[in-house]
């Protein structure tokens, strides 16, 4: 039964996408046999004043009938360029999350319950919501501190049934996955099912506001002290599972250009501050805000950027850290055999591809690149050339990079609205110069050594307690090769258990089929 709804709502979800232009907006180049045919068909449902818009005003649209769950999964899969191209991933990272909002008592109701207080005595005031996404919406509120004075808040409220739906469109988008690595072999590199299950755990993650509210606190504590950046304070008395209170952001939207500069701010310095922050939160910390769209920054009076809405965040280890940062700096100096080569340490290329032929391909994407004022190198260009090359290579996702790159090409954009005449390169050299000078130099060799002492330290503190393990088992795999596999008594018994439980089924059944035919063969007397 659930794999028949899931289908029935899986037509409906097509039927919408191709009447509202979604599936024509689709390139269509390379599509052969049943996919060209169903591109066809969709083009010519689709509805004429579609044809008008553009992908992302035609996917609002579309979500806009689907639901929330839809939405969510628009902004998830904007983080994988690897799957769905990177211009449509760039469509959907700007594609701007409206919805509905749900009745005030809903919000009330919600906040009472996760807090297990009244209204009135957690705020002096709340108001109607003032933007309404998938999954929550907000409300401007006051607040009384211990000390008598009173702030403005946020207060963002899970959407009622939101969890429930997303359950049931799980179902859909997990049938979806499967029935593409079903059909589509070319597809299974990409590991839709892998996909569709780091949706849902995702959006699990999501949905518990109290998770969103740990990411804050722990990139505030780790940008604090970093120029031009800040996030709003966590309010952690009035926030649960359903409700998250922050400090209220007074600013400006980044996306908002002409109120930036009818406000006096200086759009270069944004455009260098957005980049640099990112990256220095990325290569620094390892863990940076990855839904940097331009409608989740603002710009305060005194020209600082405001993240808000951690819902996605990033992280990366080390180690990865340190690849990325080789193969940034062997682009910069044209040393692609060990841009190559670093790809084959990290594992991120199958061992039986050769790494001359790869070194050849990252020469083609790298060797474009200094031939160009480095104002006009668009990292969204390079990294379509780098997907290209992963998929000729066979190269395995990596979901944490894909989440890194999808980031950086969105920060890129929100600098270059603020900017036309952005450098990436220049704008990113201090930060990532410094990063490899700490990281890649004498100090880091002296550190990794140090590192190494203190893991041989912990080991030499467990020998003892791993050679006593060890010996019991080499006992105890002698005694078993000599006398065989012994049993406790309740393992015994369990299997007894179990046996005469499947005898007794299996008699039942005997006895059902026996009493079914007597019946078949009286009625046909």
């Amino acid at each position: 039964m659930n794999t028949l709804m899931a289908t029935l709502r899986m037509i409906r979800a097509g039927w919408v996408l191709a009447r509202e232009g979604v599936i024509a907006g689709f390139p269509a180049n390379g599509l052969t046999g049943p996919a060209a045919t169903a591109h066809g068909v969709a083009s010519a449902l689709a509805r004429k004043r579609s044809r008008s818009l553009d992908n992302a005003e035609r996917m609002t649209r579309a979500i806009a009938r689907l639901g929330p769950s839809y939405a969510k999964l628009g902004q998830f899969l904007a983080t994988r360029p690897d799957v769905i191209g990177l211009d449509l991933a760039l469509d959907l990272a700007h594609l701007q999350d409206r919805m509905e909002s749900f009745p005030m008592e809903d919000s009330i109701r919600r906040i009472e319950d996760s807090l297990g207080q009244s209204v009135s005595e957690l705020f002096v005031e709340i108001g109607e919501p003032v933007a309404a996404a998938s999954i929550a919406q907000v409300h401007p509120a006051t607040v009384r501190d211990p000390d008598g004075t009173t702030r403005k808040v946020a207060v963002k409220v899970i959407r009622p049934g939101v969890r429930q739906r997303f359950a049931r469109d799980l179902d859909t988008f997990f049938l979806f996955a499967q029935m593409q690595e079903k059909y589509i072999p070319a597809s299974r590199r990409l590991r839709p099912v892998a996909i569709a299950e780091t949706l849902a755990q995702s959006t699990k993650i999501e949905m518990d506001l109290r998770l969103e509210a740990a990411a804050l606190s722990e990139m505030g504590e780790n940008t604090k002290d970093d120029p031009g950046f800040r996030l709003p304070t966590v309010d952690w008395l009035r926030t649960g599972r359903d409700v998250l209170t922050l400090d209220w952001v007074d600013g400006i939207k980044m996306s908002e250009i002409d109120a930036l500069r009818a406000a006096g701010h200086d759009l270069d310095r944004l455009a260098d501050a957005v980049v640099q922050n990112f990256l220095r939160h990325a290569m620094r910390d390892g863990f940076f805000h990855a839904d940097m769209h331009p409608g989740n920054l603002f710009v305060d009076p005194k020209g600082d950027i405001v993240a808000v809405d951690l819902g996605i965040a990033g992280r990366i280890g080390l180690k990865e850290r340190r690849f990325l940062a080789e193969i940034l700096y062997g682009f910069i100096t044209r040393d692609f055999q060990r841009v190559a080569q670093v790809h084959f340490e990290a594992g991120y290329v199958p061992p039986h591809q050769d790494v001359e032929a790869f070194a050849q391909a990252i020469r083609a994407i790298g060797e474009p690149i200094h031939g160009q004022p480095a104002e006009t190198i668009s990292m969204a260009n390079l990294l379509t050339l780098l997907f290209e090359v992963t998929d000729i290579f066979d190269m395995q996702t990596r979901p944490e990079l894909l989440l890194l790159q999808k980031t950086m090409v969105v920060v890129e954009g929100n600098a270059r609205a603020l900017n036309p005449r952005f450098n990436m390169w220049k704008a990113s050299e201090p930060v990532v110069g410094d990063w490899i000078a700490r990281n890649l130099g004498p100090g880091a060799m002296l550190a990794d050594a140090r590192n190494g002492l203190e893991s041989l330290g912990r080991l030499a503190r467990t020998l003892p307690d791993l050679a006593e393990r060890t010996e019991r088992l080499s006992h105890e795999v002698g005694d078993m090769a000599e006398h065989g596999m012994k049993l406790d008594p309740e393992t015994v018994n369990a299997i007894g258990k179990a046996e005469a439980r499947e005898s007794r089924s299996g008699r039942v059944a005997l006895w059902i089929i026996a009493l079914a035919a007597l019946w078949i063969a009286w009625q046909v007397s």
